[in-house]
Order: structure tokens, then C-alpha cells, then sequence
């Protein structure tokens, strides 16, 4: 009977653990035991199976560190996303990435403003509130003074405050990235309210370009007067106020490269009818005093209607609505007014309509005009509303730090 083996109970001759040069002296001692003859051998039969055994453990540690690298590049690429079935019986389609970029912080609640309801976007100190329950920081933007949102999901332009260094532009993305600065230390910007068209005032010169994928294309120039700059656009024409002497001169950007004759009439202009028309305020009258008008922008802003029924402020607020139809400006006696602009000098009235204007208004596609007045508090104003005799009124925005303001993001115009 042979001699008891070392893990037969029995109690143990060694302890449990080996390391793995015992374990290869013992395979060793085990293959030579084996051996019949004294002669060497030409292949160590110890040797090869130690070498085995090594390279098995090799393999198995680079398979182990190709998988840890496979699964450390999914998680740093994206996360899979699981997007619709290609058919009513096909399989889900499944994305690897994001191309999206970050995901939005958790769905919030925009602020809201009592009974008023914001209906577009919101900027609230440092975020971006979408009216889509979405939330994104507006990492490294000044104050801003207005904001238009891009056509085709494309993002939103935003336009500081003025500056001692001058204005900035910036581009925010769709996708949450941090805002790009466009344009920084001009003298003055406007955006085209289709949300495609930027112009600027930079030393002498003003320029005008397309906005495209957060990048400024098809770049034109001209001289500039001094004192003149952009205001807006009607189409391709940008619009500019001329100081001094006031008045106001169009530019077609895209055949001349010379400004339009000034319009020493025209004191202000709130915005662009669909039919083309710039619906503006103009010096007229016996005696002469400020009087609504529209304006044909293809010569020189000449008037094509005026009316000169309601006494109208001259600090340039207001703006016209999608349609076409109202016009929300400020009245001589510090309150708002709604003006009827299809019964423009045919005996139509203005309506009073609320609080006075102190900055930007914006139109929404329902046809409800959103401003903040003095307080900084949130306005809408509805013309349904205020032509039934009702009065809109005013109500704070949740979260505002004391001597801050929101902005209102102006929709893309048809």
C-alpha cells in the first residue's frame, strides 16, 4: 500500500496554499518520477507544461483586459439608445453614442409667473428655460438682452447687454454644449427674426451674414456713417438708425454695397408685416407729430399708409405681431397701447393695453404678446382680451434675484 497523499485525511503536511514555484518544482519532480530511462530528454515534458500553463494564463489576462477596454469605451463613447422599430414587427435600432451631446438636466418646471403663463422660452439668471420642460446653463454669458431662437431646432442666438468692451453674440447649441461666441466687442447686432440673419456695426463698417449651424457665412460690408447702425432686417434689407441727424436708411446687403438714401421721417421702426411692409413711426401731420405708418423698405422706407390717431411715446418700443395685424407700443402717457394695424388710417383706435413697455416684446404663434415691465415682472397681453375691455396685468417670475430681469426668447417668424 502506498504512502498516504499529502490532502488524504490524515491531517495536512503542508499548508493548503502552494505558490507557483512549489507547484512547478512539484510538476517537475512528478514528470521526472515518470521517466524510465536516465537519458536525457530531448523535450521537457515539466517544462513544456509549465510553458503551457503560462501562456493560458496570458491569454486569459489579455482577453480580460480587451473586454475591461471594450466596456470602457462603450461607457466613455455614449450610452445605447433604443430608438423606434424600424417596422411594425421589425427589432428596436439600436445607437451606440450620443450625437446629441450631454442630455438636459432632469425635466423642470419653467418658471412660472402667477396666473401669466410664459408660453416660450425663458432665461432666468444663468439658465435657459424651454417651454419644453428642459434646462440648460448658460455657462460663461454675460447678461443678456435678447435672445431668438433658430429655425429647424438649430439653438438659439443670444445678444448681451451693451458693454464697455461692446456687444457680444453668442450661438447655444441644441444639445446642451456651452454657448460659442459669434461676434464680441461690436458696437451694436441685430438678429433677423426668422433667426437666419445677423448684422453688426464694427468700427466703420456694418456687416451682414447668414447664421448657419452656429457659424456667421456669406459675410458682406459697407461704410457705415457715423452713428449708424442695425437695427433689423425686412427680408435681405437691413434696416439702420441714423442718430444724427435721426432718421432711418436701408442697406440691401445682397446687391449693393452702399447704404440707401436716410429717411429723415421715419423716428422709429417696430418690426416687418408678412406682405414685406415695415411697420414704423414716422414725423407727419399739421402740426408735425409722431404718427404710425407702413413703410415700403424697397424705396428708401417711403410711406404707403400713415395714421396719426393715437398720441404715441417716441423711446421706440413695441413690436408687430406674427400676423401682421397688431402692433403693442408704448403711448404718450408711460401704458401700453394695442393698435388695430388693418384699420390704420382708416379710423381705427388704439386700446389700452396694460403696463408700458420697457425693453423687448415678443409675439407668440397664439397671438399673445409677452414683455417685462418696470418691475421685472412677466406681462402678457392678449388682443381678444383686450378688445373685450379686459386689462392684461403683471406678475413676478419664480426664482428672478432681486434687480434682475428675465428675458423672453422671441419665436422663429414665419
Amino acid at each position: 500500500m502506498s504512502a498516504p497523499c499529502d490532502n488524504q485525511a490524515g491531517g495536512l503536511e503542508r499548508p493548503s496554499f502552494v505558490t507557483d514555484d512549489e507547484l512547478e518544482r512539484a510538476l517537475r519532480d512528478t514528470f521526472a518520477r515518470r521517466v524510465a530511462t536516465p537519458r536525457p530528454l530531448v523535450a521537457d515534458p515539466a517544462g513544456l507544461a509549465v510553458r503551457r500553463a503560462r501562456r493560458v494564463g496570458r491569454r486569459r489576462a489579455l482577453t480580460g483586459f480587451a473586454l475591461a477596454g471594450v466596456a470602457t469605451v462603450l461607457v466613455t463613447t455614449g450610452m445605447a439608445q433604443l430608438g423606434a422599430s424600424t417596422g411594425p414587427d421589425g427589432p428596436p435600432i439600436v445607437v451606440l453614442g450620443d450625437p446629441r451631446g450631454p442630455s438636459p438636466l432632469p425635466t423642470v418646471a419653467a418658471p412660472t409667473a402667477g396666473p401669466v403663463r410664459p408660453e416660450l422660452d425663458l432665461i432666468v439668471g444663468a439658465w435657459l428655460y424651454t417651454n419644453g420642460g428642459e434646462r440648460w446653463e448658460l455657462t460663461g454669458v454675460s447678461p443678456v438682452e435678447r435672445a431668438q431662437r433658430v429655425p429647424d431646432h438649430g439653438g438659439w442666438l443670444l445678444t448681451s447687454a451693451v458693454t464697455a468692451a461692446g456687444r457680444t453674440l453668442w450661438w447655444m447649441p441644441p444639445n446642451g454644449r456651452p454657448p460659442q461666441v459669434l461676434l464680441a466687442g461690436a458696437d451694436a447686432i441685430a438678429v433677423g427674426a426668422d433667426g437666419r440673419r445677423v448684422a453688426w456695426r464694427d468700427g466703420t463698417e456694418v456687416f451682414a451674414a447668414g447664421a448657419v449651424a452656429g457659424q456667421l457665412l456669406a459675410t458682406t460690408r459697407t461704410a457705415a456713417p457715423a452713428g449708424g447702425v442695425p437695427v433689423g432686417f425686412a427680408g435681405d434689407t437691413v434696416l439702420i438708425r441714423q442718430p444724427d441727424p435721426s432718421g432711418f436708411r436701408v442697406w440691401h446687403s445682397r446687391v449693393e454695397d452702399r447704404l440707401g438714401t436716410v429717411n429723415r421721417d421715419v423716428l422709429n421702426v417696430y418690426g416687418v408685416r408678412p406682405d414685406g411692409l415695415v411697420v414704423g413711426q414716422v414725423s407727419a401731420g399739421t402740426p408735425r407729430r409722431p404718427c404710425l405708418a407702413l413703410l415700403d423698405p424697397a424705396r428708401d422706407l417711403a410711406p404707403v399708409r400713415t395714421g396719426c390717431g393715437p398720441e404715441l411715446a417716441t423711446d421706440g418700443h413695441g413690436d408687430v405681431s406674427l400676423d401682421g395685424r397688431w402692433l403693442l407700443v408704448n403711448g404718450a402717457r408711460n401704458a401700453a397701447l394695442l393698435v388695430d394695424l388693418d384699420a390704420l388710417g382708416a379710423g381705427g383706435s388704439a386700446r389700452a393695453a396694460g403696463p408700458a413697455l420697457t425693453g423687448v416684446v415678443t409675439w407668440t404663434r397664439s397671438g399673445a404678446a409677452l414683455h417685462v415691465d418696470a418691475t421685472g415682472a412677466l406681462v402678457r397681453v392678449r388682443p381678444d382680451e383686450v378688445t373685450a375691455g379686459e386689462q392684461p396685468f403683471s406678475a413676478p417670475v419664480d426664482g428672478v434675484a432681486p434687480g434682475d430681469r428675465p428675458v423672453v426668447v422671441a419665436d422663429i417668424q414665419p
